[in-house]
């Protein structure tokens, strides 16, 4: 091994000096190549091995090993093959001759080539992601759990909360109304995962076909939606951040309010006063960089979109109009007639001949059900019903009268 001064006084003799190779060769005792290469490097660059010695008993046998590697990435986790399993596999049925060593260093190297690289994102003006997430708190003075609804602008990391009782279509459709309104315009584009209040089925090709509820809202405000790859929460990480980091900050400890609106104005009050933080390799705030976004939105229509759920039904001769397994009452002049029920978040609208007929809360009754399973009168079969947000107990439904 050569010197850094050997490489150094050879350098400064031919390339200052003007000594010739063989010169130098000569003086400094070493070969005419080795001059050459201590002109190419200015210190010693060590043993390179130009590339890896291929290993003539695995050599046969790589190819099965990649397609059994390939094979598990739609494999359980806990359920892929080890290198001392692939081992004994190539040993029983391959006749393998070779040693566990060279084939648990061939699939460690495989495995590495294999892994998902990550590159960091450069985002665009104008472009938001929505996520929904739950969280527990004290409303009215009970112990709840709530879930609330997430827009995040990832260009200037502005953000907007709303709490809602359960997450439901028309829950997912009313925060998009309050976050316009809250922004003051309408997202390019918004980026989801693939939750069935946006996407009704994921048919052959990664087509998706969208929710009625969901289809009125991107008709209405004509934002284009954009959907991550199932399982791959990565996809959208700055709504996914934004989850995490409402949770630790607006609602620790657990939230303490008389109502969901009162709460919902705490929220708000939180986000806005958010904008003022200047955040780690940013020079400027949340609120100085939300104009780039502001400015790429679209402007709001002129109304906003109705977000609620629609169904044309009846009225009963108990003068009793049946919404999602509950019967509301109406005035009895209404009786017999044709009505289109209207289920917004916290009521129920019922709509005869272009009049508000009556309008009802919609109450979920924390009664416990006798039995996990109800006779559902419409699909005719016997479902499970869902829980109650108060202690996770099963619940039953109750009617709204005069």
């Amino acid at each position: 091994m050569f010197t850094v001064e050997l490489y150094a006084g050879i350098r400064r003799a031919v390339m200052v000096d003007g000594l010739s190779r063989r010169e130098a060769a000569k003086r400094f005792g070493v070969h005419r190549n080795t001059i050459t290469k201590m002109l190419e490097f200015s210190i010693p660059p060590g043993y390179r091995r130009r590339e890896r010695p291929a290993s003539k008993k695995l050599g046969p046998f790589k190819a099965w090993i990649d397609t059994l590697l390939e094979g598990d990435r739609g494999v359980h986790k806990k359920q892929r093959h080890t290198a001392r399993r692939i081992f004994e596999r190539l040993r029983d049925e391959q006749g393998f001759t070779g040693g566990y060593t060279i084939v648990r260093e061939y699939v460690a190297l495989a495995t590495v080539r294999s892994r998902e690289m990550f590159v960091p994102l450069s985002h665009r003006p104008g472009h938001a992601q929505a996520d929904f997430g739950e969280a527990d708190g004290y409303i009215a003075g009970k112990k709840v759990r709530f879930h609330y609804f997430c827009v995040d602008l990832p260009h200037s990391d502005g953000c907007f909360v709303k709490a809602y009782p359960a997450e439901t279509a028309e829950a997912f459709c009313d925060g998009h109304v309050a976050a316009f309104d809250f922004f003051g315009g309408v997202p390019q584009s918004i980026l989801y995962d693939n939750t069935r209040l946006a996407v009704a089925r994921i048919v052959k090709g990664g087509k998706r076909l969208r929710s009625q509820m969901f289809a009125e809202l991107q008709s209405h405000y004509l934002f284009e939606d954009r959907f991550g790859r199932p399982g791959k929460g990565n996809d959208k990480g700055k709504v996914e951040g934004l989850v995490g980091f409402v949770r630790r900050n607006f609602m620790t400890p657990l939230p303490v309010a008389d109502s969901l609106d009162a709460l919902n104005a705490r929220f708000l009050d939180a986000c806005t006063k958010r904008r003022r933080a200047i955040l780690r390799g940013h020079g400027a705030t949340i609120d100085q960089r939300m104009q780039a976004d502001v400015a790429a939105f679209m402007p709001l229509p002129p109304a906003p979109y109705d977000a609620c759920h629609k169904v044309a039904t009846h009225v009963s001769s108990l003068s009793l109009v049946r919404y999602r397994n509950n019967d509301y009452s109406v005035p009895t002049r209404y009786g017999h007639q044709e009505v289109l029920a209207k289920g917004y978040v916290e009521r129920v609208e019922i709509a005869c001949r272009g009049e508000t007929a009556a309008t009802r809360p919609r109450i979920l009754c924390t009664i416990p059900c006798i039995t996990w399973r109800c006779w559902n009168t419409r699909s005719r079969r016997w479902i499970r019903p869902r829980r109650s947000m108060v202690g996770g107990s099963p619940i039953a439904f109750i009617a709204c009268g005069d």
